[in-house]
């Protein structure tokens, strides 16, 4: 490992966080890559109004995956965000690409969001295990950016009657 800069977490238990960390930096990264498929290949009703909020979904993940990063290095390890390894540790499968339709892209981002989402919530109790605050801060403050543009990506879903 690198030079920690984090004082008071031991070796181990840092070690433990950059790999808990690492794991959600791929999912998140691989978020961000569905939701630039989504915005690439939507059509239909209400295309204007999404296609904009991906850009700036997109642009707030990006931000958690730099916050994540940053808080491995400050552990002392070093992130991975290579695509063959976001493309083999995401939980996320495969966007589909046989999809155009609005509606069931965003049912289908939706989904990925909330799933993200509750690996965050496991990262933040995990952490808080461990004994490292700190990282637990960082996953409850990427969750609520997860859930928060889950719901704004959700509202534009078909109403259920």
């Amino acid at each position: 490992m690198r030079e920690r800069f984090a004082s008071g977490i031991d070796d181990s238990t840092a070690q433990e966080m950059v790999k808990l960390l690492n794991a959600n930096l791929a999912n998140v990264i691989d978020l961000t890559l569905d939701g630039k498929q989504c915005h690439w290949n939507l059509q239909g009703v209400g295309f204007i109004g999404v296609h904009q909020l991906l850009d700036e979904t997109a642009e707030r993940i990006r931000e958690v995956s730099d916050m994540i990063a940053e808080r491995i290095v400050i552990l002392g390890g070093e992130p991975n965000g290579l695509a063959s390894r976001v493309a083999k540790d995401s939980i996320l499968d495969d966007y589909p690409t046989n999809i155009t339709n609005v509606e069931d892209h965003v049912v289908e981002l939706t989904s990925r969001y909330k799933k993200v989402a509750s690996t965050l919530r496991e990262a933040i109790e995990a952490a808080g295990e461990a004994g490292d605050e700190d990282t637990a801060d960082l996953f409850t403050e990427a969750s609520r950016i997860v859930d928060k543009d889950a719901w704004f990506i959700g509202a534009n879903a078909p109403q259920k009657k």
